[in-house]
C-alpha cells in the first residue's frame, strides 16, 4: 500500500494478500475464552476491508480509518443502538485481530474501541456485546442518578455492600435480600436504589400502587398485566397465551402439578420450570393483581435456555416452543423412557401406521401438554430416483405455516436527473425480488422517460458512494433501507466522474488540512477531452447550479497564495495529462502561460478546488478512475453554498398511491403447508434402496389434532440472500375454524372427529425484522370477554379488533372441549371511555 493519506494509520501495512491471511487465521483459530477481550466492528466497514485485501488492488476501494459510528446513537455519548445484530450490523474479531486492524487503518478520531468481554454464562460462551446498564442512586437523592455497566456474571456482592431496592418502569420497589447472586440471576435492569435507611422505602411506592391498594385489589381473574422486565415483551405475550388457554391453566390452578413432577427425567429441568411457570399462573389468576413481575421465571428461563438469557428481544413463538417442551419434560408421567425403534409403513394402511405411532409416542411422552397441544402429522417422501415411498406418522406441538410470499418487492428510490436545476425525485417502484439492478433501471424507465442504458444505480452512504452497482447485479444485495440513487447518465463517449464535496479546514500551526464530507455526492457525464482542471471547473460549476451562487462581479474573491500553496503541498490535483498539478501551475506550463494573457483570470479565486480521491473521499495517487473532490473553504462554503436547497426534493405520483395490502385466507395458509415441496440441497433424505442421500419430494399431511392447536404464522422470511417480514394480512375465524376438509383421519370409535376450532388467544407483532415490539389479545375462560394484553397494561377488546397485519401466533380450543364462561362478562366500557386500564405494582 502506497504510504500516503489514503489509509491513515499508525505504522505502515504489510501487502493485502499478507494482511487478508492473518486476519482470517486469527478469526478461524480463535476460541472463546471467558474473560478474553472481543472487539466489535462496524459491519460495512469490515466488508468494505474484506473487498479490498480480496481485490489485490491497493487503489482500489480502501475503507479508510475504522468507523463504527454507524453502531453508536450519537456522536457525543458513544452510547450503542439497541438490537443491534451480529454479522449485520457489526462483526466480533478477537483482540489480536482487532489491534492489527487498528495498527493497519488507524480508528476514526475520538471514537472508543468496542472493546467486550467473553462471559461464561449456564451452558454456553458468549461475547456480552450489551452489558448492563444500571442507574445507582442514594435512596435520598432520588434525582442524581449515576449510570454503570456491569457484566451479567458480576457478583452483586463485589460491587455494592449496602442495601439494595429495585425500581422497576412502574415505580414498584422490590428489596434485594441476596446480593451474593450475580447480576444475571438477579435479573437487573432498572433502577437500583441505594437504601441507607430501608425503613423508609414505603415512601417509593405511590399512593395507587401501595402494598396496602395491591392486597385489597379485587379484579376478573386472569385479567392481569405482566411487566416488562426490559425487552421481555415477547415472553409477556406468550405467557399471556398460555395463561388464557383454559385446560392447561386449570391444570395449575387444582395444583395437579404438584403430583406429576418428574425431578429425575434427564431432558427436563427437575421441575424448576414448571413450578415458576405456575407460581406466576396462580398470582395472575388470583384476581389480587393489577400486574405480575415474572422475574424469577425469567431468571429460570435464562438459566435453562441460554438463548434467552440478558436482555435482548426474541421471538414469542420460539420463547413458547421452549416452553411447551419444557414444562412437557418436567411433568412427563414416563419415569423411564423405553428405547423405541420406529418403522416405515412398508404398505401397512394409515390406521394401523398411525396408531402404532401413537402409541410409541406416548410410551415416552405421557403430559398434561401432550394431552392438550399434540397432534400426528402424516409425512411422506418419494424419491425422485428410485420411487422408493417412506411413510411415517410424526408428532406435532404446533403447526408452523408459511404465508404466500410475493414475488416483487417494492423500492424507494431517489432519480437525480441531468438536468442540474432539477430537484432529486423520489420514486417507488414495483420489481421482481429475483430481479437485476436492470430490471430496477427499467421500472424507473417507465416514470422518468429516461432509458435504462442511461441510468447508474448508487447506494449513498455518509455523504459518499458505498456501492456503485452494475446492470446485472442481483437487487439482492439491496436493502430496503439502503439510501439508493439513480443518476441520469449521458450517452457513451462521455467519462462518468463520481463527484464528492468536501469542507477543509487549515491548521497554521501544524501545518496541514483536513476535509469533511458533506452532501449528497453526484454522478455526472463529462467530454473525455476535457478532464482538465480549466475545463472541468465550469462544468462542476454548472451540475451544482441549483443549489452554487455564482459570485457577482463586485464578490470577486481575491486569490489567498499562502493559504493555496499550504493546499497545493498536500494535496493531488486534477491536471492537464494526468501531471501532478504543482507541476500543471507552473509558470512554464502551457496551460499558466495561456493563462497569463489575462491576469485577471488567473487571480480570481474559485469557489472551489478539485481533487482527485478514492472512493472514501481521501487523496490517493492520481490514476485511471472517476472519483474527484470538491474542496471548499468553510467562509465560501457559507456564503455561496445553499444547504437548505440542496436537501430538497421532490416525490413522484407513485410516492402517493398506498400500498396495496395484501390479504390471505388462513385456509390458503393451511393448504400451502400440505403442498408437495423439494427437500432442499442443506436437508436431503437417506434413501435405504439407493443407500445415499437424495433431494425427495415431500408431503405432510394433517392426521389427528389436539384440543388446544396452536398456529404459527411464519411472516419471517429467511433465505440465502433475503430476509424480512410478511406484513401480509392473513383472514382466520374467530369461530368454526373448519378442519374436516385437510384432516386425513375420517373416523374414529366414536365416529367423525371433531374438527371445528374457535379462536382463543393471539401474539402480536408490530415492527419489522431488527426490531418491533409482542403484545397479546386473549379471551378470558370465566367471562369469555376479549382483551388486549400489552405487558403491564389490560384493556377490553371487541372482535373486531383482533384481525390485524401483526398477528403472529394463533390459539384455537376445539369446540367440543369448550365449556360455557360460568361468570358474565361485564360491559366494555368505562367512565373515561371504550376501555380502561388495569395498573400494576
Amino acid at each position: 500500500m502506497a504510504a500516503n493519506s489514503r489509509c491513515p494509520a499508525a505504522e505502515d501495512p504489510p501487502g493485502l494478500e499478507t494482511q487478508r491471511r492473518e486476519v482470517e487465521c486469527l478469526l478461524r483459530d480463535c476460541e472463546l475464552r471467558a474473560g478474553d477481550s472481543w472487539f466489535m466492528v462496524d459491519h460495512r466497514w469490515y466488508e468494505q476491508w474484506k473487498e479490498f485485501v480480496e481485490s489485490g488492488d491497493q487503489n482500489s476501494t480502501c475503507p479508510g480509518q475504522i468507523d463504527n459510528g454507524e453502531l453508536f446513537e450519537d456522536v457525543d455519548s458513544y452510547h450503542l443502538k439497541e438490537r443491534l445484530v451480529e454479522n449485520e450490523d457489526f462483526v466480533l474479531v478477537p483482540a489480536e485481530a482487532w489491534h492489527k486492524l487498528l495498527s493497519w487503518y488507524g480508528m476514526v478520531d475520538q471514537q472508543p474501541p468496542l472493546e467486550r468481554k467473553v462471559v461464561d454464562l449456564p451452558s454456553t460462551l458468549k461475547v456480552e456485546v450489551y452489558p448492563v446498564e444500571l442507574f445507582l442512586c442514594l435512596h435520598g437523592n432520588m434525582e442524581n442518578v449515576t449510570t454503570a455497566h456491569f457484566s451479567r456474571t458480576d457478583s452483586i456482592r463485589e460491587f455494592c455492600l449496602c442495601r439494595l431496592w429495585m425500581k422497576s418502569s412502574d415505580n414498584n420497589c422490590e428489596r434485594l435480600r441476596n446480593v451474593h447472586v450475580s447480576v444475571l440471576d438477579a435479573c437487573l435492569t432498572g433502577q437500583w436504589q441505594h437504601s441507607e435507611r430501608p425503613h423508609k422505602a414505603h415512601r417509593l411506592f405511590s399512593r395507587r400502587n401501595s402494598p396496602e391498594e395491591q392486597d385489597s385489589y379485587r379484579g376478573q381473574p386472569g385479567v392481569c398485566g405482566l411487566t416488562n422486565l426490559g425487552n421481555t415483551c415477547f415472553m409477556n405475550s406468550a405467557l399471556q397465551c398460555l395463561s388464557n388457554t383454559p385446560p392447561l391453566t386449570e391444570y395449575f390452578l387444582q395444583s395437579s402439578y404438584l403430583e406429576e413432577l418428574n425431578f429425575s427425567n434427564p431432558l427436563g429441568m427437575k421441575g424448576e420450570i414448571a413450578e415458576a411457570y405456575a407460581d406466576v399462573i396462580k398470582q395472575m389468576w388470583s384476581g389480587h393483581h393489577y400486574s405480575v413481575v415474572p422475574r424469577v421465571f425469567k431468571t429460570k428461563v435464562g438459566h435453562f435456555a441460554s438463548q434467552f438469557l440478558g436482555y435482548q428481544q426474541h421471538d414469542s413463538q420460539e420463547l413458547l416452543s421452549f416452553l411447551l417442551d419444557g414444562l412437557h419434560e418436567d411433568l412427563n408421567r414416563v419415569k423411564n423412557k423405553e428405547y423405541i425403534e420406529l418403522r416405515d409403513a412398508e404398505g401397512r394402511p394409515d390406521q394401523e401406521v398411525a396408531e402404532e405411532a401413537w402409541r410409541n409416542h406416548r410410551r415416552r411422552n405421557d403430559s398434561v401438554i401432550v394431552d392438550t397441544f399434540h397432534g400426528l402429522f402424516k409425512s411422506t417422501l418419494i424419491c425422485p430416483q428410485c420411487q422408493k415411498v417412506s411413510v411415517t406418522f410424526d408428532p406435532f406441538c404446533y403447526l408452523s405455516i408459511p404465508l404466500p410470499v410475493s414475488k416483487e418487492r417494492v423500492m424507494e428510490v431517489f432519480f437525480i436527473s441531468l438536468d442540474p436545476y432539477a430537484k432529486p425525485m423520489q420514486h417507488r417502484v414495483v420489481v421482481a425480488k429475483a430481479g437485476k439492478v436492470l430490471d430496477l433501471c427499467l421500472a424507473l424507465s417507465q416514470t422518468t422517460g429516461v432509458p435504462e442504458t442511461q441510468m447508474v444505480v448508487a447506494d449513498v452512504f455518509k455523504h459518499r458512494f458505498y456501492k456503485i452497482y452494475t446492470p446485472d447485479e442481483s437487487l439482492n444485495c439491496i436493502l430496503d433501507r439502503d439510501d439508493i440513487f439513480v443518476y441520469g447518465e449521458a450517452p457513451e463517449q462521455q467519462t462518468l466522474v463520481a463527484l464528492y464535496l468536501r469542507e477543509r479546514s487549515h491548521y497554521r500551526d501544524y501545518g496541514s488540512v483536513s476535509t469533511t464530507l458533506f452532501g449528497h455526492p453526484l454522478l455526472l457525464s463529462v467530454p473525455r477531452a476535457s478532464c482538465t482542471q480549466e475545463a472541468l471547473y465550469p462544468i462542476f460549476l454548472e451540475r451544482l447550479a441549483r443549489y452554487v451562487r455564482v459570485p457577482k462581479a463586485s464578490e470577486e474573491l481575491e486569490e489567498d497564495d499562502d493559504e493555496d500553496e499550504l493546499y497545493k503541498s498536500q494535496t493531488n490535483g486534477v491536471s492537464d495529462g494526468n501531471k501532478p498539478r504543482e507541476e500543471a501551475c507552473s509558470p512554464s506550463s502551457p496551460a499558466n502561460q495561456q493563462a497569463a494573457k489575462t491576469r485577471a483570470c488567473r487571480r480570481k479565486k474559485r469557489l472551489f478546488d478539485i481533487q482527485a480521491v478514492n472512493c472514501n473521499g481521501l487523496e490517493r495517487e492520481m490514476a485511471a478512475q472517476p472519483y474527484v473532490a470538491l474542496d471548499w473553504d468553510a467562509e465560501t462554503k457559507k456564503r455561496f453554498y445553499n444547504e437548505n436547497e440542496a436537501e430538497k426534493y421532490m416525490k413522484h405520483g407513485s410516492m402517493d398511491v398506498p400500498l396495496q395490502q395484501s390479504t390471505v385466507q388462513l385456509q390458503e395458509c393451511i393448504q400451502l403447508f400440505t403442498t408437495v415441496e423439494t427437500l432442499e440441497e442443506e436437508n436431503p433424505w437417506y434413501c435405504p434402496v439407493c443407500k445415499k442421500h437424495q433431494l425427495a419430494t415431500k408431503k405432510l399431511d394433517l392426521w389427528s389434532l389436539p384440543e388446544v392447536l396452536i398456529i404459527h404464522l411464519k411472516r419471517f422470511s429467511y433465505t440465502k440472500f433475503t430476509r424480512e417480514k410478511l406484513d401480509t394480512i392473513v383472514d382466520f375465524p374467530l369461530r368454526d375454524l373448519d378442519f374436516s376438509g385437510c384432516l386425513l383421519r375420517k373416523t374414529t370409535s366414536n365416529g367423525e372427529p371433531p374438527s371445528r376450532y374457535d379462536l382463543i388467544a393471539v401474539s402480536n407483532h408490530y415492527g419489522g425484522l431488527r426490531d418491533g415490539h409482542y403484545t397479546s389479545y386473549a379471551r378470558n375462560k370465566d367471562n369469555a370477554q376479549w382483551y388486549y394484553f400489552d405487558d403491564s397494561k389490560v384493556t377490553y377488546a371487541t372482535e373486531e379488533q383482533i384481525m390485524t397485519n401483526a398477528a403472529y401466533v394463533l390459539f384455537y380450543h376445539r369446540q367440543d372441549k369448550m365449556r360455557k364462561p360460568c361468570v358474565a362478562a361485564p360491559p366494555p366500557s368505562s367512565p373515561t371511555g371504550d376501555f380502561f386500564f388495569f395498573f400494576f405494582f
